[in-house]
């Protein structure tokens, strides 16, 4: 296996421990809080099922670009990278909306244990996103720079990693955006 690849394999497994942890804390709070249901009137889920609908949409778009930037054809590949990261993007920005509708309602980290764990598990999950965001940027302008094409493995090691980050969004979305409705 490439020492590249092996690398961000393992890194992803880091974080995703990580993740768990959060995960975890949070399922634990709310099942043992009375008031989290009360945090449902607080959460925009319609609109927010929109955001994810871009974040999924995103992993089509990398999929894509990954494919044309390993067959060397340039300009569908830079066209999917912008996709991708126009939809990162749209998702980031719904995320930063939510943040400021709640902080206006009261809502906040330190207002009670729903808000700790709610902006902890979200906003990490965000500075992954934006960290993603910035390694599509970087793919984008390599490319776009033209000459040498990206390098495979770094093409590779951005999908796994961005990839990565959508997953962790399909446990989060459902599991706080959701198991507050039963």
């Amino acid at each position: 296996m490439n020492k590249t690849r092996l690398a961000m394999l393992l890194f992803v497994a880091s974080e995703a421990v990580f993740f768990i942890v959060l995960i975890l804390a949070y399922v634990l709070y709310h099942a043992t809080s009375p008031s989290a249901a009360d945090a449902s009137r607080y959460l925009d889920i319609p609109k927010t099922a929109v955001f994810t609908a871009c974040l999924l949409l995103s992993s089509f778009t990398m999929r894509q670009a990954a494919v044309f930037l390993r067959t060397g054809r340039r300009k569908p590949a830079l066209a999917w990278l912008l996709a991708t990261v126009a939809l990162g993007a749209v998702f980031l920005a719904g995320q930063g909306a939510e943040y400021v509708s709640l902080i206006g309602k009261g809502m906040t980290v330190s207002r009670d244990l729903f808000g700790t764990t709610f902006f902890t598990l979200t906003g990490f999950h965000g500075l992954h996103v934006f960290i993603g965001l910035i390694m599509l940027g970087t793919l984008f302008g390599l490319e776009l720079k033209g000459g040498a094409a990206c390098p495979a493995e770094a093409v590779e090691c951005v999908s796994i990693y961005w990839h990565f980050v959508d997953a962790v969004w399909m446990i989060i979305f459902p599991l706080v955006y959701l198991w507050v409705l039963r």
